[in-house]
């Protein structure tokens, strides 16, 4: 076959794969072709062997998901592939599917195999309008060549919000409804539910999927060759913020953070410190004494902190950690659906008492009720948003409490305005990424001027 993959990665092509022909060109369909010449059981083997683990945030072995849903007794079975990307600072599945929606499909087909799914999924938000068409011209292209296998693929789109992204609120979506997330998990109650018949079904991000399809035409060695033993193959890394160099970057697993910031990304402004850095909206802040932390699912954990979907906010010593975690603190508020009371109150008062703090007005029992609330913020929570403004509230509060208590009694000195890093695009010409307005804080409160979410 003819190989034109950058040297060092899987994903990553020497440019974007224009057609079926060039994904064909550079060994494409080779892994779908694989696939269905073996068992499923003997596919999901393969996958479980390579030890791939899920790029969209919880790590969880693919081929654990896919036995789970294989074995389960109940025959009806679905798959999806979850594009409804939304964590601040990711951008990474918008890029794949961009530069190579067909790679992506190949792995949704050989997961539909691999389930015995009778249908296949693709949910992603109707505002991703680059992506959408890219995804249908090369569903057209692979239906009308027999590209996809036998199991039908239709594409969903769905609304803005941040929790259309959870794998529970997703099936809900693909249904009809809104994006709530449900109690039960898709692998227990999957896609069109009913008593008696809970259509288990196996959620895979876009990324995993991309990589399924290599997994099977190179085999699980192949795949182990990259990375670490707990964290094989590469990653696609989002680095944003106070960096030289923000981009979507492919690398394998086991780099430190330290190589990532400061070699790929080349480290923050000249004169400028790393501060601090947010592994999106739903891990520990990470300070820099953690850069030299390497960059896999257990590593991560290890310093109380997590890899989640490999995107990294980078502030440097010119940001107010407070007002960065104002931030994010009050983007899981308005994204919060409300099923909860417990999470939608208390992410609301966090950030109340964040802004309080950012004004000049706190004081040592805002600081408390902040470390308080975050400990019940979670209570009988559906999905993990809460989970996220627990550990965003109480790191920050505790790495930083020196700029925490430097907040009290007197305003923050810094005028600096703090976006929430949602990323719509990617600028080429400035070689920097473009964030949602509709989430930038404006004086004097420091609230969203348009309020977006539910």
């Amino acid at each position: 076959m003819t190989e034109n993959r950058a040297p060092g990665t899987i994903l990553i092509r020497n440019g974007p794969v224009e057609s079926l022909d060039d994904h064909v060109a550079a060994g494409g369909g080779q892994g779908l072709a694989a696939a269905l010449d073996r068992p499923p059981e003997d596919v999901i083997e393969e996958v479980r062997r390579s030890g791939l683990r899920g790029r969209g945030g919880a790590g969880f072995p693919t081929g654990v998901k896919w036995r789970t849903v294989r074995e389960d007794p109940h025959p009806r079975k679905f798959v999806v592939c979850n594009a409804a990307e939304g964590e601040p600072g990711t951008f990474k599945d918008r890029w794949l599917l961009r530069a190579d929606p067909y790679s992506v499909l190949e792995g949704l087909a050989i997961a539909a195999h691999a389930v015995g799914a009778e249908r296949a999924y693709i949910g992603i938000k109707a505002g991703f309008e680059p992506e959408i068409e890219r995804l249908r011209r090369a569903l057209a292209e692979m239906s009308v060549r027999g590209a996809l296998g036998p199991v039908p693929v239709e594409l969903v789109g769905g609304p803005d919000e941040y929790l259309f992204g959870e794998e529970k609120a997703l099936l809900e979506v693909i249904e009809g409804g809104d994006p709530l997330p449900r109690i039960v998990p898709p692998w227990m109650e999957g896609l069109f539910r009913k008593p008696g018949a809970p259509n288990p079904t196996a959620v895979n991000n876009v990324e995993t999927l991309a990589h399924v399809s290599h997994i099977l035409r190179e085999g699980a060695d192949w795949f182990r060759s990259f990375g670490t033993e707990g964290s094989p193959g590469t990653m696609l890394f989002t680095l944003c913020g106070d960096v030289r160099h923000p981009g979507v970057y492919e690398q394998p697993l086991g780099l430190t953070l330290r190589d990532l910031v400061h070699g790929v990304g080349g480290g923050p402004p000249e004169g400028r410190d790393v501060n601090a850095i947010f592994p999106g909206a739903s891990n520990t802040v990470i300070s820099p004494m953690q850069l030299d932390t390497p960059l896999g699912f257990d590593e991560m954990k290890a310093v109380g902190t997590g890899l989640g979907a490999g995107g990294f906010v980078v502030y440097d010593d010119s940001a107010c950690i407070v007002r960065a975690t104002l931030a994010f603190s009050r983007f899981l508020y308005v994204e919060s659906c409300g099923q909860c009371p417990a999470c939608k109150h208390g992410t609301g008062q966090i950030t109340e008492l964040l802004g309080r703090i950012d004004r000049g007005e706190g004081n040592e029992a805002d600081v408390e009720t902040i470390l308080a609330r975050a400990l019940t913020v979670t209570d009988a929570q559906r999905c993990a948003l809460p989970t996220g403004e627990t550990l965003l509230a109480q790191s920050a509060v505790h790495v930083f409490g020196e700029e925490f208590g430097a907040h009290l009694g007197r305003a923050c000195p810094s005028d600096r305005e703090i976006p929430v890093p949602k990323i719509v695009d990617f600028d080429e010409g400035a070689g920097d990424f473009v964030y949602d307005e509709r989430y930038r804080l404006k004086r004097p409160d420091w609230t969203y001027a348009d309020e977006p979410g539910t």
